[in-house]
């Protein structure tokens, strides 16, 4: 695509990449999964959804790596949200199996369960020992990771997330060595994903593109230990637009028919994209608030990152408007100047979130003005986040956005000098 006058020139200075040393994708994939699991041993324990285990590829799968001479023990015992005493008890039963591998096989939470169980077999303790960045002290089991919703992106990231009764907010545990072996996505698993389920995953993966992009650079020292997330970055970049440019025009397809198999495709090509881009690069602000929205509702994740995105970007307009009109290429528009174009991706992606259902307002979901003070404090702890947003995170900052998620009107937020669509 040519590029839009205005739109960012220069590339990031530096660039990283942690990724599984395979990754697949494509219709048919899948049935590389038992050669992938043998390269590791021959004793496997899978982890999956549990309305997954008797599920016909499921069945079939398992049934192939035993033919195959692998030993697999299925272990379906994964919570919704991950509260930490679940895995902690997943991590012994899978330490009594001594496995090899760990297969991932599901929504983001077996994915990132899996990983986390890897992380207990290898090296013990207690997950809070490992809440936060680069505190895995070395490798750990390799997982082989099969995501059937396409969203999370939790088959390439460094990252995986938990919930603790006692905090207040969702906690994440992240280094490099979470990064999973292998990565195996088959849009022909995501088919039977229900038309909610598509949304807020598919917009999650849309908003992890959104906000890589979107991401500061940060200054890093190359002669001591990387932050997990780095920053803007050189290859980032051109994973997340070509993300945004698959998943935008046919999430709402994917969305309206899960049967559409061209929809299916792009959108799990484009989460996959999203994930490779913001696995060394970070997210933002989206996400640094949904972790407490979501603590508080108990609602989805991408439901909440889908929330917060228009607003998000919104703030983000008058400090990144070329980066901005950069992603509204990407996104279809056409307009040459900067701050219209930048104007209009915000107003791209609003419209992208209310046509698949996405609540357009805090209060939809439950969420009291009252709250709001309390939500900003503890999004402040997001630390690693923080770090990368175009537009830092002063409390007073992160106020104003929330005020105006909660009313449903971006006009609340001072944006550019000139307005789009």
């Amino acid at each position: 695509m040519p590029e839009r006058e205005g739109a960012p020139s220069a590339l990031p200075p530096t660039g990283t990449l942690r990724l599984p040393s395979r990754i697949h994708v494509g219709f048919g994939v899948r049935e590389q999964i038992p050669e992938l699991l043998a390269e590791h041993g021959s004793r496997v324990f899978a982890v999956v959804d549990p309305f997954l285990a008797d599920s016909p590829e499921f069945v079939r799968l398992v049934e192939r790596a035993r033919a195959a001479g692998l030993t697999v023990t299925v272990h379906s015992e994964v919570s919704p949200e991950l509260p930490v005493d679940s895995l902690t008890a997943s991590g012994a039963a899978a330490a009594r199996v001594e496995p090899d591998v760990v297969l991932a096989y599901g929504g983001g939470s077996s994915l990132d369960a899996a990983k986390l169980i890897a992380l207990l077999v290898s090296h013990g303790g207690s997950l809070a020992d490992y809440y936060g960045e680069n505190r895995v002290p070395g490798p750990v089991l390799p997982v082989v990771a099969v995501p059937t919703t396409a969203g999370t992106g939790s088959e390439v990231t460094p990252v995986a997330v938990v919930s603790d009764p006692h905090r207040e907010m969702k906690l994440g545990i992240s280094s490099p060595h979470l990064v999973p072996a292998a990565a195996v996505v088959d849009p022909e698993l995501t088919l039977g994903a229900p038309a909610s389920v598509t949304a807020y995953a598919g917009i999650d993966a849309l908003v992890h593109a959104l906000e890589s992009y979107t991401a500061a650079p940060l200054p890093l020292d190359w002669n001591g230990v990387l932050p997990v997330f780095t920053g803007s970055n050189l290859f980032a970049d051109q994973l997340a637009l070509e993300a945004v440019r698959r998943i935008a025009p046919y999430l709402g397809r994917a969305v309206a028919d899960g049967s559409d198999r061209e929809a299916r495709e792009q959108v799990a090509y484009g989460s996959l994209l999203a994930g490779m881009s913001f696995g060394p690069t970070g997210t933002h602000l989206s996400h640094a608030l949904q972790y407490p929205i979501g603590a508080l509702t108990k609602t989805p994740h991408g439901l909440g990152t889908g929330l917060m995105i228009p607003y998000v970007l919104q703030a983000c307009v008058p400090a990144v408007p070329e980066r901005l009109a950069a992603l509204d290429l990407a996104l279809g528009g056409r307009d040459d100047d900067t701050w219209v174009a930048a104007q209009d991706a915000v107003d791209r992606v609003a419209e992208l979130c209310r046509s698949i259902g996405i609540p357009a307002s805090l209060a939809e979901i439950g969420i009291t003005r009252d709250q709001l003070p309390r939500i900003a404090e503890l999004a402040l702890g997001s630390a690693r986040l923080l770090a990368i947003s175009p537009i830092g995170a002063e409390p007073s900052t992160l106020l104003t956005i929330l005020e105006a998620a909660h009313a449903g009107d971006r006009s609340l937020i001072a944006a550019s000098a000139r307005p789009g669509r």
